[in-house]
Parts: structure tokens; sequence; C-alpha cells
């Protein structure tokens, strides 16, 4: 019973561990453009193990805690104007897409600027696709306007349509570093509108994660109090049984 019972808990520390790290990373992007906080689902996993003479039957179900899987909040941050003509939000469910060195790629950050070739890339270097590839400028180009539906144009007229791609089930997506996410079967955009000179802001709530990692830090030190328990009526059995054999 002792031996259940630690197991159960350490169940239990482990999925609190994987919480924590996700709250923290939560946590650690409150501020970063377009971040998508985490959450992390868990499942009770039962197994017909425990096994004692005194039990109404041979087999009693254990109840063991597994995180089951972590979802992505998708839920809209705040828009925050800028003014900056290379800052871009999108209204709606709609991600950018970008190249990188492991292929396309998707964000939800809009904060862009352009290379030392002219290439309207991201905050990590990414080329920012249109429907026709990278979109690129001219060093004597000015006055980069961005219209709802994507479309670039400068000083010396249209230069492409930024790719705006949604997803039928953007939890599938795989999340990367550098706020990027994988996977998934993009479709075309439908519904999602582009602004121009304005940014998103991470949907993180602050005082929402903070009190969160209270909770699963209490929850932590619990379990590892009711770990620390057991061994002592470990302890205190076996001390009791050699006293008893002596």
């Amino acid at each position: 019973m002792i031996e259940n019972a630690q197991l159960i808990g350490l169940s239990r520390q482990i999925a609190l561990q994987r919480q924590l790290d996700v709250v923290a990373n939560n946590i650690a992007n409150l501020n970063t453009t377009g971040f998508k906080a985490e959450q992390v689902l868990f499942e009770e996993y039962v197994m017909p193990l425990a096994r004692d003479n005194d039990f109404p039957t041979l087999d009693q179900p254990l109840s063991y805690v597994q995180d089951w899987a972590t979802i992505h909040d998708l839920s809209g941050g705040a828009v925050v104007q800028t003014g900056n003509e290379l800052d871009v939000a999108l209204n709606g469910e709609g991600f950018f897409a970008v190249q990188t060195a492991g292929g396309e790629r998707w964000t939800k950050a809009g904060s862009f600027q352009l290379n030392n070739q002219g290439t309207l890339v991201d905050l990590s270097g990414n080329p920012v696709l249109g429907t026709g590839g990278p979109i690129q400028f001219a060093p004597e180009e000015v006055g980069i306007t961005i219209a709802t539906d994507g479309t670039v144009s400068s000083s010396q007229g249209p230069k492409g349509q930024l790719r705006i791609v949604e997803f039928a089930n953007a939890q599938g997506l795989v999340r990367e570093g550098a706020n990027l996410f994988s996977g998934g079967e993009p479709q075309i955009n439908a519904n999602t509108r582009v602004m121009q000179g304005h940014i998103e802001r991470s949907n993180v709530s602050g005082v929402t994660e903070m009190a969160e990692l209270i909770k699963v830090q209490r929850a932590y030190e619990s379990a590892a109090s009711l770990a620390q328990k057991q061994d002592e009526l470990r302890r205190t059995a076996i001390q009791r049984l050699g006293d008893a054999n002596a």
C-alpha cells in the first residue's frame, strides 16, 4: 500500500513538473509579439493493480495522473498601434507564412523588417512569404503600404501579397522555437484581415499565470510532503518488524 501511494504521488509530481515548465514558458513570453499561451490537459490513468487479502475483491483500481496533451490558447492578444509601416497584425485566425531552413513555418508575430538584400523578413531573419514567394524591395523604394487583404505596394507599385494561411484544426500545429508553428494543412485565407502599423501582443495574462505558478508550486510541495511521510511510515514499519523478530 505504501508503494502504491508513493507511485501515485510520483505521477502527480511528474505532471506538476510538466505544468510548471509550461507556465514558466508562458510567463517568459509575456511580452513576446504574437505569442500564444499553452495549457496542459491532464487525465486519470486507471490501473487495477492494488492487491490485498483485506480488500472486498482482490484487485482495486489505482488512479494515476497523466499529462495527456498540451493545447494552444489561440485567443487573440491585444492589438497595439505602432505606426511602423512594417508592423502587421492579423485580425482573425490566420497565420503569416515564413521560410526557414526547415521549410515553411507559421507565425502570428508581425514585427517585420528589411534585411540587407531588401527582403521582407521576421525578427529571426526568416523571409516572409507572399503568394509568389519572398517579397523583395529595391533600395530606392519608399512608402510601403499593406492593404487589408495583404497586398503590398511601394513607390514603385505592387510588390506582391502576403501569404496568410488558415487551418481547420489549428490545435494540430506543432509549436517550435522562435515563436513559430509547423505542420497542419494550410488553407487559403478566407476571413483574416491585415492591419498595417499594428502588432498583436502576447495573449498571456501575467496575473493569471502568476496565480497558476503559485498553485502549481504549492501542489508540488504537498505531493513532496506526502512522499516524505510515506518514507517515514516505511522506515517505522521496517523498524518495528525488526524489533518483533529480534
